[in-house]
């Protein structure tokens, strides 16, 4: 039997496999959004049957796995990746299983260190030809630590795969409501006419956890939040938020815009702070001494002539007071406001990505009675309160984008190359993390640092 749509997951016995990969590829398979004639060939040094590698996944998995479609599905095929002479079997399965118009994807649930060895045996095995559109690579975040390595990264797989090849995964990128800020900006009037300076008073982008790094001091001590959130996550938010508008809805022009807000992205030195919550160095495998940061805010301008003086402040951080991820657009007050001698708020847009996605927008509203009391208001449209159990998760988007050669929601080259050149021209006025129990203690820092209240 032949297949339409093959899957080689590399690393297929990690945490990503049982957490994102096999969850969103079961409920792809079971809602008809990629070709019933798939396969997933999982590849692994373990001595596993097929069987015993999904139940295995399954104990893993946070949520319990669709297993009677995995069985149906997936093939586990016992292989050391960085051995060559093994590869010569893996494409001999392939083989076996396509036909002249397969689709192939080829993801890398590996580490970056991995990328050498595995492109270098793809290529020379013909696992992958180059320039063969129907073939994809797939790799995730980080890419890169730095600017520097992120174009070692880079030239090593252009050696041996086409751009067109290539799928760099932000995760973030697959979010609902991610999907959604071009959608709220460019197909509403009230919000595309006064998208500018003269209108927008500041614009907040944040990122806040409540856990630690739990149990990933491997990656989180080389990264820290800086190059973990800011360089992937919210520099992605901001670039949607402030570009023009683009020539049209495909993915080079979309991505051209982005490229421009990324161009003109600078950032005071003033307000950068570093944190670091306490317990951090308590953490295992984690140096006594690591001046890892946990937190970040900084204020950034996009020196583009629609933005020019808005400051965006960006704010990421763990072991804060909640789990939420939005954007919001402060508006300017508007000339009448100071005639009505009431304390009237300004404005806001509330694009909210997590826990629950969603809009919300507040305007000042008169308190109902005899006196003439204000008070704020907001009209809030909760997409996940409307869509319970039909939302998808990020990862099946991604997955379905890609098996249609859709790019739009995966980043380009020069993108990475730009934030990183941001990242780097931070880093160089890093200096020791301030200790924090919890928010309170930031809370006053950023105000001095910059004016500014955040929530």
């Amino acid at each position: 039997m032949t297949y339409d749509l093959i899957i080689t997951i590399f690393g297929a016995t990690g945490d990503l496999t049982s957490r994102k990969l096999l969850p969103a590829l079961s409920k792809l398979i079971t809602e008809n959004q990629i070709p019933e004639k798939t396969k997933i060939i999982a590849l692994g040094r373990r001595d596993y049957d097929t069987k015993t590698y999904l139940d295995v996944m399954h104990e893993n998995a946070k949520k319990s796995l669709d297993l009677n479609t995995l069985q149906k599905i997936t093939h586990y095929q016992k292989m050391e990746i960085t051995e060559e002479n093994d590869y010569k079997t893996l494409v001999a399965l392939i083989k076996e299983l396509k036909h002249e118009k397969t689709r192939e994807l080829f993801y890398l649930a590996i580490g970056p260190e991995l990328f050498s060895v595995v492109a270098k045996h793809m290529n020379r095995s013909k696992l992958v030809e180059k320039q063969n559109i129907n073939q994809s690579i797939v790799f995730e975040k980080p890419f890169g630590h730095d600017l520097q390595s992120a174009k070692e990264v880079n030239e090593l797989l252009w050696t041996y795969f086409d751009e067109k090849q290539i799928y760099r995964i932000d995760h973030y990128l697959g979010k609902e409501m991610i999907q959604n800020i071009m959608m709220v900006r460019f197909a509403n009037r009230i919000f595309e006419e006064i998208w500018h300076n003269r209108s927008i008073k500041n614009i907040k982008i944040i990122a806040k956890e409540t856990d630690g790094i739990l149990g990933r001091a491997g990656y989180y001590d080389q990264s820290g939040a800086l190059k973990d959130m800011v360089q992937s996550h919210l520099l992605q938010m901001l670039s949607l938020i402030a570009m023009e508008v683009p020539l049209s809805y495909h993915s080079e022009d979309v991505k051209n815009e982005k490229v421009k807000v990324l161009e003109h992205l600078k950032f005071d030195k003033e307000t950068l702070l570093f944190g670091q919550y306490d317990g951090y160095l308590g953490e295992k495998n984690i140096e006594k001494d690591s001046q890892t940061d946990t937190f970040v805010f900084l204020k950034a301008y996009v020196e583009t002539p629609r933005f020019k003086g808005v400051p965006f402040y960006l704010m990421t951080g763990k072991k804060l007071d909640q789990k939420e991820s939005l954007i919001i657009v402060e508006f300017e007050e508007t000339s009448e406001q100071r005639k009505w001698n009431l304390p009237l708020s300004t404005n806001k847009l509330y694009i909210k990505i997590a826990p629950l996605d969603g809009v919300g927008l507040v305007l000042n509203s008169k308190v109902p009675g005899l006196r003439d009391d204000v008070e704020e208001v907001e009209l809030e449209y909760c997409i996940a309160c409307k869509a319970v159990g039909n939302m998808s998760e990020a990862y099946e988007k991604l997955l379905k984008d890609i098996t249609d050669h859709h790019k739009t929601l995966f980043t380009r080259w020069d993108e990475i190359e730009l934030s990183w050149k941001f990242i780097d021209a931070v880093k160089k006025y890093q200096g020791s993390p301030t200790i924090y129990q919890n928010y309170e203690d930031l809370k006053p820092l950023i105000l001095e640092l910059s004016g500014e209240v955040m929530p």
